[in-house]
């Protein structure tokens, strides 16, 4: 695994973890956040553009297909970020919201992504720091 995965790992795993955790402190305040997101075309496109930008960053950085599930995994959170930055570029906000509070069923489902999420961060973590020490010089 190259440094650049272990980087990236670490640093998508950190961030999964802080803003899942500041996400489940509070469902309510959560959820309204999201929807007033959602329900304005300014705001939708100012995060579409910076959410294009990360993913862009990460795809030009790090398309790798092979060497491993936290190499594939990397690669496939940026693609996944690169095509959440488009909806929101492309999406109106009533069907953005529709799409995201009532398609994905947000509300019922938040605790599961949430926990996803977690987990997910945990390992990301976990395994770019462990390849990190893997790698550093003894």
């Amino acid at each position: 695994m190259s440094p650049r995965t272990a980087f990236l790992s670490r640093l998508i795993g950190l961030y999964t973890i802080l803003v899942s955790l500041s996400m489940i402190t509070d469902k309510q305040a959560t959820m309204e956040k999201l929807t007033g997101l959602l329900s304005s075309a300014p705001l939708l496109f100012v995060v579409g553009v910076i959410v294009v930008a990360a993913g862009l960053a990460l795809v030009l950085g790090h398309n790798v297909w092979k060497g491993g599930a936290l190499t594939v995994i990397v690669t496939i959170i940026g693609w996944l970020t690169l095509i959440k930055g488009l909806l929101f570029l492309l999406l109106s906000p009533q069907v953005a919201s529709a799409f995201y509070l009532r398609t994905l069923h947000d509300e019922q489902l938040f605790y599961l992504y949430i926990s996803v999420g977690l987990l997910l961060g945990i390992y990301l973590s976990y395994g770019g720091a462990a390849q990190q020490r893997a790698q550093s010089p003894k």
